[in-house]
């Protein structure tokens, strides 16, 4: 049952809008929040003004996941989440308050336990190995492993562990063998051996937890040994793993799609012309992340990215670039660091290719000795491994798609040849050959494309992802901490921002091309969410004031903490974790440090945590929290930005819900969205506290609102059902509006669909110092216009920023007679 009221807004829609949604409201599904809890908040989300909820997999994952991505059996829905029947009970609920419904699919990978017996795909290729029915669904490198898959779950050699082995002849699955938490089939045949001969004669191979970094002979997600990758490729396994979601789909339950990490697949557009073909056409929006001035391939059959492209355009809106050079020098003084962030990345990633990682290098080094090639043939394989590491590193985005049997698109062989001329400068003169050879096989460009050649290909650019992912996104972003609310996915930590004019052509290539593209400002992988990085942006405008905080932090921590610091990039991290979240309690911060630590890996890491190390720096969070005259120093500052602050998150949040694309709203972040990395971005969301505030709202109509979480629920409320009751508008042009006067700098302004007008001030510091406005004029069609926000009416076609956001830094005008 629901605990909300039932909505009265009054322009409800009747039913689900159009196949393309004109917005989204993300859902972390997740115990303590299932399929009815998710029903009952129907009324509140279309009164926000919501055309479709977007849910986090539905699958049945692993027991108690908080997310849903680890999934163990695509043949029925999360029995945590409520099963099947609650499942249809609450897309009735979305159905009659006029809800379509996304869902996040996770074609890439399973999860394989424990207990093992959870994936039964997995159990069978356990117990049979190569005769199993289900060997062809993983990415196995048999010969690797002498005939056996790789089992990295021990925790040390399998002779220091025999003790800890169990065979149980009682099992409802036959004869196991079992290890702590773990759950294995054992080899028909085998169950009387003695222990040790009983091992060594599985189709598996168990070893140490670490081997797996170097000897794993199977794809899996990223570096996590625990999610193996799927061969969704092959027509059965896609039928097999999509099968209840097309039915679903078919029955009208789920009406569009969010790929999960496509580009972990053999074959991306193949799988999304299947996928398009299978579900008729369907909106579907790919987790694809551009990395620069990177687009999304133009013959990929889906609506577009999941909006971290947006997120980062949209941010760099509100970052002032004069800043820049003050910030890199007190950045510099700080921690001593005189590196840019694009060498840090290098190290990173290339450390990655060498530690959790040299895995996949070891697969792709280990085809390329099939290779008859003068410049390989011979090769010792650490020869092979180095050139292959060296040019994985170099690659500078995610992926460069190439398709064994097909000319490689020009963007894409462009891409490995600045790769290939980068590596080469770090390799030795004996192998740079060897790079030349490795690089044409990369490309499909050795005359034969089949076999082993083909496998290169592919597995190459499958190892480009995780290379870019673990060691710029989970490692570089947690070394390089300048301005940590440019070190997002898919952004760029050294950027100077978006000028307006790069923004107009971006959203007008959105557009263009893209106009059912999904945008956002938070998801449940972003680093922090968007109103901490609202806050922090404030810095590039006052970047030795912040300078002389830190300092002054440091001196006054240093004194609490007896001395004991940090590595100095994990304290300018720490200030601006602080700073961004405030307030935040102690476990949070532990939390969130303790992660970023060991994502550093510099002085501790998830291999090879450094307990006392780890216990310093919390405790010195710990002492700059519990200590009143700090903390209260910290509370102060970061009050005095508020203001500006705000001018931040209003003026983002305005722009990203009515720039081209469907606009997303992560859960929660109608308010105020301080949270940091997952998993504290995925707490339960107060939703009664939302409704109620809504609901206030409503009852007292627009007017000036006390503080960022009621004004942001405002815009956000407007502009949702701005869109809800005019789509026409949205789904159509894109227009800069012309700004003129001495502060021209200082807005960003679009109009869509020749009606809505999107007002936004940005740099507000900047603003004030100039004066303000000063006659600064916005030019729009000649008539009558109305602020949705405030309901305040202007005439066009000059109106005066001055007079425009004298309640609000942001305005949303539509005609008056509409």
């Amino acid at each position: 049952m629901s605990l909300m009221p039932e909505s009265r807004e009054p322009s409800l829609p009747r039913g689900v809008t159009a196949p393309a949604p004109q917005s989204t409201y993300r859902l972390q599904l997740q115990p303590g929040f299932g399929f009815t809890d998710a029903a009952g908040i129907a009324g509140y989300l279309a009164a926000l003004g919501v055309t479709h909820a977007y849910l986090s997999p539905i699958l049945q994952a692993a027991p108690g996941s908080v997310h849903g991505y680890d999934v163990v059996d695509h043949s029925r829905l999360s029995a945590g989440l409520g099963g099947e029947g609650a499942f249809r009970d609450m897309v009735g609920a979305f159905r009659r308050h006029g809800l379509g419904v996304i869902a996040d699919i996770v074609p890439n990978h399973m999860a394989i336990g424990p207990p093992e017996s959870l994936n039964r795909q997995f159990w069978s290729v356990l117990r049979d190995g190569t005769g199993s029915a289900y060997a062809h669904w993983f990415d196995v490198d048999w010969r690797a492993q002498r005939g056996r898959l790789l089992l990295p779950i021990l925790a040390g050699p399998l002779g220091d562990c025999l003790a800890d082995l169990l065979v149980d002849h009682a099992g409802p699955d036959g004869t196991v063998l079992r290890y702590h938490e773990h759950v294995l089939p054992v080899r028909p045949g085998t169950e009387d051996l003695p222990l040790a001969d009983l091992a060594a004669a599985q189709h598996y191979r168990l070893a140490d937890w670490r081997a797996g970094a170097t000897e794993l002979n199977w794809r899996r997600f990223f570096d996590v040994t625990s999610l193996i990758a799927v061969r969704v490729e092959d027509e059965d396994v896609f039928a097999a793993t999509h099968g209840l979601l097309l039915r679903l789909m078919a029955d009208g339950l789920i009406d569009g799609l969010r790929v999960d990490h496509p580009d972990g697949l053999a074959d991306p557009r193949g799988y999304l012309d299947r996928l398009a073909k299978a579900t008729g056409g369907a909106w579907v929006a790919c987790e694809k992340i551009l990395a620069g001035a990177e687009e999304l391939p133009a013959d990929w059959k889906c609506a577009g990215t999941t909006g971290y492209d947006a997120l980062d355009r949209i941010g760099g809106l509100f970052l002032d670039p004069a800043g820049a050079g003050a910030l890199t020098a007190g950045y510099a003084k700080f921690t001593g660091r005189t590196a840019n962030f694009a060498a840090v990345a290098e190290t990173a990633k290339r450390q990655v290719t060498q530690g959790s990682l040299a895995a996949e290098v070891r697969r792709l080094a280990r085809v390329l000795a099939r290779c008859e090639d003068p410049a390989l043939r011979g090769l010792a394989a650490r020869d092979r491994r180095r050139v292959v590491a060296e040019l994985l590193t170099a690659v500078p985005v995610y992926r460069a798609y190439v398709v064994p049997g097909e000319p490689p698109p020009a963007t894409s062989a462009g891409i490995l040849a600045d790769a290939a001329a980068r590596a080469n400068q770090r390799l030795p003169a004996r192998l740079r050959p060897a790079l030349a050879a490795v690089t044409a096989l990369a490309l499909g460009r050795t005359g034969e494309t089949g076999g082993w050649r083909g496998e290169f290909v592919v597995r190459f650019q499958q190892a480009c992802d995780p290379v870019m992912a673990k060691g710029v996104e989970d490692t570089a972003f947690y070394r390089w901490s300048r301005l940590v609310a440019l070190n997002e996915v898919g952004g760029e930590p050294d950027s100077p921002g978006t000028p307006p004019e790069a923004f107009h052509e971006f959203a007008g290539r959105l557009a263009r091309d893209w106009p059912a593209t999904l945008t956002t400002l938070s998801t449940h992988d972003t680093k922090r969410q968007e109103d901490a990085r609202a806050r922090l942006a404030v810095l590039a405008e006052i970047p030795r004031e912040w300078a002389a905080e830190v300092a002054r932090w440091h001196e006054a921590a240093a004194a609490l903490n007896r001395g004991r610091l940090p590595e100095p990039d994990t304290e300018y991290l720490m200030w601006q974790t602080l700073v961004g979240a405030w307030p935040l309690s102690a476990d949070r911060a532990a939390a969130y440090l303790t992660k970023a630590m060991r994502e550093a890996k510099t002085a501790t890491s998830w291999r090879d945590p450094d307990e006392e190390y780890e216990a310093g720096v919390l405790s010195l969070a710990a002492a700059v929290l519990g200590d009143a005259g700090l903390a209260a120093a910290i509370g102060g500052f970061t009050a005095r930005i508020a203001a500006d602050a705000r001018v931040n998150s209003l003026g983002a949040k305005l722009v990203q819900l009515t720039m081209p694309g469907a606009a997303d709203v992560y859960q929660g972040c109608e308010l105020g969205g301080f949270a940091l990395v997952d998993p504290d971005n995925r707490r339960l969301v107060d939703y009664s506290r939302r409704w109620f505030l809504l609901a206030a709202q409503d009852a007292r109509g627009p007017g000036l609102a006390p503080d960022l979480d009621t004004e942001k629920l405002l815009v956000t409320s407007r502009a949702l059902r701005l869109r809800r009751e005019h789509p026409d508008w949205f789904t159509g042009g894109y227009a800069p509006v012309r700004v003129t006067g001495p502060a021209a700098g200082h807005v960003i302004a679009f109009q869509r669909g020749g009606h809505a007008i999107t007002v936004a001030t940005r740099l507000p510091v900047g603003l004030r110092r100039r004066g303000g406005w000063a006659g600064t004029v916005l030019r729009i069609p000649l008539g009558r216009w109305r602020d949705v926000l405030t309901g305040a009416t202007h005439s066009g076609p000059r109106l005066l920023l001055s007079d425009i956001e004298i309640r609000l830094p942001v305005a949303l005008l539509v005609p008056a007679d509409a």
